[in-house]
């Protein structure tokens, strides 16, 4: 057999499409990661998603709780914050700058 005709990952081709086709693998992954099916069409998010999007620390958001400040579901020793409860709290809790 030919060594012209044989494909490699060596052959600079083949390696642009393998770095590719890693690449996207990573963003699957990444994709797969971070997504939660909704349940009855509602999204549940988890205490360090809650953290992450309202920038606060755990600590902060346990006090949020205790005042009843936001919403939240106990269930088997978890909390679970509904994804539509946490953009009405922001909406709700939204100033306008004074122009």
């Amino acid at each position: 057999m030919n060594d012209s005709n044989v494909i490699t990952s060596e052959d600079g081709r083949m390696a642009s499409v393998l770095y590719a086709l890693k690449k996207c693998a990573k963003e699957v992954d990444k994709l797969m990661d971070d997504f939660h099916p909704p349940l009855g069409g509602e999204r549940y998010m988890t205490d360090k998603e809650v953290i992450a999007r309202l920038k606060v620390s755990r600590r902060t958001l346990q006090e949020y709780r205790s005042a009843r400040r936001i919403p939240f579901i106990l269930f088997g020793g978890k909390v679970l914050y509904r994804e539509t409860d946490i953009e009405k709290m922001l909406a709700e809790n939204y100033r306008k700058a004074i122009p």
